[in-house]
This record gives structure tokens, sequence and C-alpha cells, in this order.
């Protein structure tokens, strides 16, 4: 066998090698399609799980996240950042009443 001669051209097998390989192209790219919309589905999910008070607010964030980016980040946040706990931490830090202590220059 030489080098110039190919060593499947001109016979059946090539013809399966190509059907092969469009088979391996053609899942590997529905296999990243879906990989990112399981991914891009994440907040959904989470905030249905936790029985989210703004689902469809998230649901909509995810969906305009397809074409701007950015609010999905939003949408992520929205989902798991439980809102109304941190709310209530505000207020009790803000109606904390216990008094801080001050250092004085002098000492």
């Amino acid at each position: 066998m030489s080098l110039i001669t190919m060593p499947f051209v001109d016979t059946g097998f090539d013809i399966g090698l190509h059907v092969v390989a469009a088979v391996v192209l053609i899942g590997t790219i529905v296999g990243a399609l879906y990989a990112f919309w399981k991914f891009h589905e994440l907040p959904i999910h989470h905030a249905d799980k936790k029985k989210h008070g703004q689902m469809g607010l998230v649901t909509i964030l995810t969906w305009i996240g397809f074409i701007w980016h950015w609010v999905w980040v939003l949408a992520v946040i929205i989902a798991f950042i439980d809102t109304e706990q941190s709310i209530r931490r505000i207020r009790h830090i803000w109606h904390d009443t216990t008094p801080t202590q001050m250092t004085k220059a002098g000492e």
C-alpha cells in the first residue's frame, strides 16, 4: 500500500463511513442543543420545585434570556434567592435596637 492511495475510496465501505459520520455529527448537535435547553430551563425547574411566588416572572425572564442572556442571569438570581427571607433579614437589621459600640478617638 502506498501513501498516495486512499484505503476506502471506491468501495461500498466509504458510504457507510459517511453515514456513520453524519449520524455522529447530527447526534452531537442534537445532544448539545438538548443540554443547552435543560441548562437554560434550570431557573424554571428550581422555582417550580420551591413553589416560588414569582414563578411567572422567572418563566418570562427565562424565555427572554434566549435572546438577551443577561436577562437569564436575573431569572437565576430571582429563582435561587428567597426574597421574602431576605426582606425579613433587612428589616431585622434596620430595626435592630441593640446599641452599637463606638470607640472614642482618644482610647
